[in-house]
Protein backbone atom coordinates (compact mmCIF):
# COMPACT_ATOMS: atom_id res chain seq x y z
CA UNK A 1 0.00 0.00 0.00
CA UNK A 2 0.99 3.64 -0.74
CA UNK A 3 1.21 6.12 1.85
CA UNK A 4 -0.96 8.89 1.57
CA UNK A 5 -0.19 12.02 0.05
CA UNK A 6 -0.15 15.35 1.96
CA UNK A 7 -1.40 18.02 0.01
CA UNK A 8 -0.01 21.31 0.30
CA UNK A 9 -1.14 24.64 1.89
CA UNK A 10 -1.72 26.42 -1.04
CA UNK A 11 -0.01 30.37 -0.68
CA UNK A 12 -1.58 33.20 0.11
CA UNK A 13 -1.45 35.84 -2.26
CA UNK A 14 -0.27 39.39 -1.93
CA UNK A 15 -3.38 41.35 -0.79
CA UNK A 16 -2.53 45.12 -1.40
CA UNK A 17 -5.07 48.08 -3.04
CA UNK A 18 -7.67 46.15 -1.43
CA UNK A 19 -9.42 47.59 1.58
CA UNK A 20 -10.22 45.26 4.83
CA UNK A 21 -13.89 45.42 5.59
CA UNK A 22 -14.28 47.34 8.35
CA UNK A 23 -15.67 50.43 10.32
CA UNK A 24 -12.35 50.97 13.04
CA UNK A 25 -11.11 54.10 13.46
CA UNK A 26 -8.20 53.88 11.26
CA UNK A 27 -10.65 52.85 8.44
CA UNK A 28 -12.23 56.63 9.28
CA UNK A 29 -9.50 58.34 9.07
CA UNK A 30 -8.93 60.85 5.90
CA UNK A 31 -7.06 59.75 3.33
CA UNK A 32 -4.81 62.35 3.67
CA UNK A 33 -3.94 61.78 6.94
CA UNK A 34 -2.82 58.52 5.89
CA UNK A 35 -0.48 60.13 3.56
CA UNK A 36 0.63 62.73 5.39
CA UNK A 37 1.99 60.41 8.18
CA UNK A 38 3.49 57.90 5.89
CA UNK A 39 5.10 61.14 3.95
CA UNK A 40 6.24 62.27 7.54
CA UNK A 41 7.91 58.76 8.96
CA UNK A 42 9.06 58.39 5.84
CA UNK A 43 11.25 61.60 5.85
CA UNK A 44 12.07 60.21 9.71
CA UNK A 45 13.25 56.96 8.53
CA UNK A 46 15.11 58.69 5.96
CA UNK A 47 17.65 60.57 8.02
CA UNK A 48 17.12 58.78 11.15
CA UNK A 49 17.43 55.53 10.60
CA UNK A 50 18.16 53.68 13.93
CA UNK A 51 16.54 51.24 15.97
CA UNK A 52 14.72 53.34 18.14
CA UNK A 53 12.40 55.37 15.61
CA UNK A 54 12.38 51.70 13.75
CA UNK A 55 10.64 50.49 16.97
CA UNK A 56 8.32 53.20 17.42
CA UNK A 57 7.14 52.89 14.15
CA UNK A 58 6.53 49.10 14.08
CA UNK A 59 4.71 49.57 17.45
CA UNK A 60 2.93 52.37 15.43
CA UNK A 61 2.05 49.77 12.98
CA UNK A 62 1.02 46.93 15.15
CA UNK A 63 -1.57 48.83 17.37
CA UNK A 64 -3.07 50.31 14.07
CA UNK A 65 -3.19 46.65 12.77
CA UNK A 66 -4.57 45.71 15.97
CA UNK A 67 -7.67 48.43 15.70
CA UNK A 68 -8.38 48.36 12.47
CA UNK A 69 -8.91 44.27 13.41
CA UNK A 70 -6.46 43.03 10.32
CA UNK A 71 -6.68 39.25 9.94
CA UNK A 72 -3.66 37.56 9.62
CA UNK A 73 -4.91 36.41 6.25
CA UNK A 74 -4.15 39.32 4.80
CA UNK A 75 -0.65 38.48 5.34
CA UNK A 76 1.32 36.80 2.38
CA UNK A 77 2.91 33.45 2.47
CA UNK A 78 6.83 34.13 2.63
CA UNK A 79 8.65 31.93 0.29
CA UNK A 80 11.60 29.75 1.03
CA UNK A 81 13.77 31.22 -1.29
CA UNK A 82 13.62 34.56 0.27
CA UNK A 83 14.35 33.10 4.01
CA UNK A 84 17.51 31.72 2.09
CA UNK A 85 18.58 35.43 0.60
CA UNK A 86 18.11 36.92 4.06
CA UNK A 87 20.12 34.51 5.35
CA UNK A 88 22.72 34.56 2.79
CA UNK A 89 22.92 38.28 3.28
CA UNK A 90 22.99 38.25 7.12
CA UNK A 91 26.24 35.87 6.48
CA UNK A 92 28.32 38.17 4.15
CA UNK A 93 27.37 40.80 5.75
CA UNK A 94 28.76 39.71 8.64
CA UNK A 95 32.43 39.40 6.92
CA UNK A 96 32.31 43.07 6.76
CA UNK A 97 33.50 43.12 10.21
CA UNK A 98 32.80 46.26 13.35
CA UNK A 99 32.01 46.50 16.98
CA UNK A 100 30.55 45.02 18.73
CA UNK A 101 33.50 42.35 18.39
CA UNK A 102 32.77 38.83 20.22
CA UNK A 103 35.85 36.48 20.81
CA UNK A 104 36.09 33.25 20.46
CA UNK A 105 39.23 32.15 21.94
CA UNK A 106 41.88 33.35 18.96
CA UNK A 107 39.26 33.85 16.73
CA UNK A 108 37.26 37.30 16.49
CA UNK A 109 33.87 38.32 15.12
CA UNK A 110 32.47 41.65 14.43
CA UNK A 111 28.82 41.93 14.35
CA UNK A 112 28.77 45.64 12.90
CA UNK A 113 28.05 44.37 9.59
CA UNK A 114 25.23 42.08 10.63
CA UNK A 115 23.47 44.55 12.96
CA UNK A 116 23.59 47.03 10.15
CA UNK A 117 22.01 44.40 8.00
CA UNK A 118 19.65 43.41 10.26
CA UNK A 119 18.61 46.96 10.84
CA UNK A 120 17.98 47.43 7.11
CA UNK A 121 16.09 44.64 7.07
CA UNK A 122 14.28 45.56 9.38
CA UNK A 123 13.41 49.04 8.38
CA UNK A 124 12.33 47.66 4.93
CA UNK A 125 9.84 45.27 6.99
CA UNK A 126 8.73 48.19 8.61
CA UNK A 127 8.31 50.16 5.59
CA UNK A 128 6.25 47.64 3.98
CA UNK A 129 3.93 46.95 6.96
CA UNK A 130 3.41 51.15 6.80
CA UNK A 131 2.63 51.13 3.32
CA UNK A 132 0.13 47.86 3.52
CA UNK A 133 -1.60 49.81 6.33
CA UNK A 134 -2.33 52.55 4.38
CA UNK A 135 -3.49 50.08 1.48
CA UNK A 136 -5.79 47.76 3.87
CA UNK A 137 -7.95 50.34 5.48
CA UNK A 138 -8.15 53.52 2.72
CA UNK A 139 -10.36 53.35 -0.35
CA UNK A 140 -8.95 53.58 -3.54
CA UNK A 141 -11.48 56.13 -4.13
CA UNK A 142 -10.28 58.45 -1.69
CA UNK A 143 -6.84 58.93 -2.84
CA UNK A 144 -7.60 61.31 -5.75
CA UNK A 145 -9.84 63.99 -4.08
CA UNK A 146 -7.02 63.94 -0.96
CA UNK A 147 -3.94 64.13 -3.25
CA UNK A 148 -6.10 67.15 -5.12
CA UNK A 149 -7.01 68.95 -1.95
CA UNK A 150 -3.01 68.26 -0.55
CA UNK A 151 -1.74 69.83 -3.49
CA UNK A 152 -3.93 72.79 -4.12
CA UNK A 153 -0.99 74.89 -2.81
CA UNK A 154 0.95 73.88 -5.88
CA UNK A 155 -2.31 74.91 -7.70
CA UNK A 156 -0.19 78.27 -7.71
CA UNK A 157 2.60 77.36 -9.45
CA UNK A 158 0.43 76.24 -12.84
CA UNK A 159 1.17 72.38 -11.36
CA UNK A 160 -1.29 70.35 -12.74
CA UNK A 161 -1.99 68.85 -9.75
CA UNK A 162 -6.16 67.30 -10.27
CA UNK A 163 -4.32 65.65 -13.59
CA UNK A 164 -2.17 64.01 -11.45
CA UNK A 165 -4.64 63.13 -9.03
CA UNK A 166 -6.63 61.90 -11.86
CA UNK A 167 -3.70 59.41 -12.99
CA UNK A 168 -2.60 58.29 -9.66
CA UNK A 169 -6.14 56.99 -9.00
CA UNK A 170 -6.52 55.34 -12.09
CA UNK A 171 -3.69 53.49 -12.20
CA UNK A 172 -4.32 52.14 -8.65
CA UNK A 173 -7.63 51.31 -9.84
CA UNK A 174 -6.23 49.18 -12.62
CA UNK A 175 -3.42 47.38 -11.01
CA UNK A 176 -5.29 44.93 -9.01
CA UNK A 177 -7.15 44.51 -11.65
CA UNK A 178 -4.98 43.93 -14.29
CA UNK A 179 -3.17 41.64 -12.08
CA UNK A 180 -6.01 39.08 -11.84
CA UNK A 181 -6.41 39.30 -15.84
CA UNK A 182 -2.75 38.40 -16.46
CA UNK A 183 -2.97 36.01 -13.71
CA UNK A 184 -6.07 34.22 -15.78
CA UNK A 185 -4.05 34.62 -18.96
CA UNK A 186 -0.70 32.90 -17.27
CA UNK A 187 -2.94 30.08 -15.88
CA UNK A 188 -4.96 29.78 -19.60
CA UNK A 189 -1.87 29.61 -21.08
CA UNK A 190 -0.65 26.93 -19.01
CA UNK A 191 -3.40 24.51 -20.14
CA UNK A 192 -2.29 24.82 -23.10
CA UNK A 193 -0.84 21.76 -24.90
CA UNK A 194 3.00 22.35 -25.62
CA UNK A 195 5.67 21.09 -28.53
CA UNK A 196 8.45 19.12 -26.76
CA UNK A 197 11.24 20.39 -28.30
CA UNK A 198 14.35 17.58 -28.42
CA UNK A 199 17.29 20.47 -28.58
CA UNK A 200 18.00 22.99 -26.64
CA UNK A 201 17.45 25.57 -28.85
CA UNK A 202 14.08 24.33 -29.69
CA UNK A 203 13.23 24.77 -26.43
CA UNK A 204 15.01 28.28 -26.19
CA UNK A 205 12.50 29.12 -28.81
CA UNK A 206 9.32 27.65 -27.93
CA UNK A 207 9.73 29.73 -24.46
CA UNK A 208 10.64 32.82 -26.80
CA UNK A 209 7.46 32.39 -28.77
CA UNK A 210 5.29 31.44 -25.53
CA UNK A 211 6.66 35.23 -23.69
CA UNK A 212 5.77 36.61 -26.58
CA UNK A 213 2.25 35.27 -27.08
CA UNK A 214 1.47 35.91 -23.15
CA UNK A 215 3.12 39.47 -23.69
CA UNK A 216 0.61 40.72 -26.85
CA UNK A 217 -2.64 38.70 -24.62
CA UNK A 218 -1.37 40.99 -21.71
CA UNK A 219 -1.25 43.95 -23.81
CA UNK A 220 -4.51 43.22 -25.66
CA UNK A 221 -6.36 42.79 -22.20
CA UNK A 222 -4.95 46.09 -20.85
CA UNK A 223 -6.27 47.55 -23.75
CA UNK A 224 -9.64 46.33 -23.66
CA UNK A 225 -9.67 47.43 -19.97
CA UNK A 226 -8.80 50.88 -20.48
CA UNK A 227 -11.36 51.10 -23.02
CA UNK A 228 -14.25 49.61 -20.65
CA UNK A 229 -12.82 52.17 -17.72
CA UNK A 230 -12.93 55.14 -20.01
CA UNK A 231 -16.49 53.99 -21.03
CA UNK A 232 -17.46 54.09 -17.68
CA UNK A 233 -15.92 57.07 -16.56
CA UNK A 234 -17.36 59.58 -19.54
CA UNK A 235 -20.82 57.60 -18.38
CA UNK A 236 -20.29 59.28 -14.87
CA UNK A 237 -19.19 62.85 -15.83
CA UNK A 238 -15.82 62.46 -16.83
CA UNK A 239 -12.00 62.29 -15.15
CA UNK A 240 -12.72 65.40 -13.19
CA UNK A 241 -15.08 63.68 -10.93
CA UNK A 242 -12.68 61.69 -10.14
CA UNK A 243 -10.76 64.36 -7.90
CA UNK A 244 -13.98 66.46 -7.48
CA UNK A 245 -15.25 64.56 -4.33
CA UNK A 246 -15.65 66.83 -0.91
CA UNK A 247 -12.96 65.25 1.78
CA UNK A 248 -10.90 66.54 4.07
CA UNK A 249 -9.51 65.90 7.62
CA UNK A 250 -12.16 65.70 11.18
CA UNK A 251 -11.56 65.44 14.87
CA UNK A 252 -10.15 62.15 14.65
CA UNK A 253 -7.28 63.54 12.18
CA UNK A 254 -6.14 65.68 13.86
CA UNK A 255 -5.85 63.28 17.07
CA UNK A 256 -4.18 60.98 14.52
CA UNK A 257 -1.34 62.94 13.37
CA UNK A 258 -0.46 64.48 17.32
CA UNK A 259 0.16 60.54 18.38
CA UNK A 260 1.99 59.86 15.12
CA UNK A 261 4.00 63.24 15.98
CA UNK A 262 4.69 62.36 19.98
CA UNK A 263 5.88 59.10 19.12
CA UNK A 264 8.19 59.61 16.38
CA UNK A 265 9.38 63.07 18.45
CA UNK A 266 10.26 61.39 21.43
CA UNK A 267 11.64 58.41 19.58
CA UNK A 268 13.57 60.77 17.82
CA UNK A 269 15.08 62.28 20.87
CA UNK A 270 15.64 59.20 22.60
CA UNK A 271 17.82 58.31 19.34
CA UNK A 272 19.65 61.82 19.26
CA UNK A 273 20.30 61.85 22.97
CA UNK A 274 20.02 59.39 25.91
CA UNK A 275 19.95 55.65 23.67
CA UNK A 276 22.16 57.23 20.69
CA UNK A 277 24.88 58.07 23.07
CA UNK A 278 24.65 54.64 24.92
CA UNK A 279 24.87 53.50 21.51
CA UNK A 280 27.73 54.92 20.33
CA UNK A 281 29.98 54.50 23.64
CA UNK A 282 29.64 50.76 24.03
Amino acid sequence: MTAPTVSQRPRRQVVLLRPVPGNSAIHRLWAGTKLLMVAAIGILMTFYPGWVPIGAVAVLVLVAARIARIPRGVLPSVPGWLWFLVLLGGLTATFAGGSPVLDFGSVEVGLGGLFNFLRITALSIVLLGLGAMVSWTTNVAEIAPAVAKLGRPLRALRIPVDEWAVALALALRAFPMLIDEFRVLYAARRLRPRDVASTRRGRFRNAWLELIDLLAAAVVVALRRADEMGDAITARGGAGQISASPSGPRAIDWWALAIVIVVCGTALALELTILGTSAVTS
